[in-house]
């Protein structure tokens, strides 16, 4: 243990050597490492951070969902669910593949732009609803995992015990596999989480671009400094939180509290 502290300290000792001896290193801390500016920006990105805030939780609540239930369609066993399990993969394929900005693009200025009677003409809406498209097809896969990790003999015994395929489903494969992908549900989160930051494409003014109006204003980057600390706030404590499930869980399997 501590070698690797030791070595560790040397490395980015050395690093942080090498930077800060370097011909535009006073420059680069001119730019980026403006204190009084970072004090003074702080509480109006912020402020816009509470959008990207907003839009996360109203779509992590929506994914949580239907991606659930795109897994739990895809899941359907038998000839007769055959056109349902293809508009499923058909819609995972489409929306992994799509790049998410362009998703965001197409929804966000298409959709105001038919200027149909009753749909919303809202910049946040629509970015909102193309995270939920497109973080949907992902989460869906994880579930889809989680789904086929539990061995079918589960759902054979709940169907011996007079169980219909629905209840064998949702009191039976569903708890087990839901617990099992709760990490790699928590890290899709992190990244939908930091994707927030595209809606600022559609003109929407939350932290990124806030961080920008104000970075034209005085052409320093110390502004993205802190919207990027902001970001940080959110995403590590959510990480430590999935390693720690992780480690858990790996305790409990290893102590035979969960089945496999």
């Amino acid at each position: 243990m501590a070698i690797a502290v030791a070595s560790t300290l040397v490395f980015f000792g050395a690093l942080a050597f090498l930077v800060t001896r370097s011909p535009g290193w006073d420059r680069f801390k001119a730019y980026f490492f403006d204190w009084s500016l970072y004090r003074e920006s702080f509480p109006e990105i912020a402020e816009a951070f509470l959008i990207n805030v907003k839009i996360f939780l109203i779509a992590e609540a929506v994914v949580l969902v239907t991606a659930l239930g795109l897994a739990v369609l895809r899941s359907l066993p038998g000839p007769v669910f055959v056109p349902v399990r293809a508009l499923a993969i058909v819609y995972t394929d489409l929306f992994r593949g799509v790049p998410t900005i362009l998703v965001i693009l197409m929804l966000g200025v298409g959709m105001p732009a038919l200027q149909l009677e009753g749909v919303p003409d809202s910049e946040i809406f629509w970015a909102t609803v193309s995270l939920v498209l497109v973080y949907t097809a992902y989460v869906s896969e994880v579930y889809r995992a989680g789904i086929e990790s539990v061995h079918p003999s589960q759902d054979a015994a709940a169907r011996s015990l007079g169980l219909s395929r629905f209840q064998s489903l949702r009191h039976v494969v569903l708890p087990q596999a839901v617990r099992r992908v709760i990490p790699p549900l928590l890290n899709d989160f992190i990244g939908l989480q930091k994707d927030t930051a595209l809606v600022s494409v559609l003109g929407v003014v939350e932290v990124l671009n806030q961080a920008g109006i104000n970075e034209a204003a005085d052409f320093n980057g110390t502004h993205y400094l802190v919207a990027a600390t902001l970001f940080v706030a959110i995403t590590i404590p959510l990480a430590r939180f999935t390693d720690w499930l992780i480690a858990r869980d790996r305790r409990r399997r290893q102590a035979g509290g969960v089945p496999t």
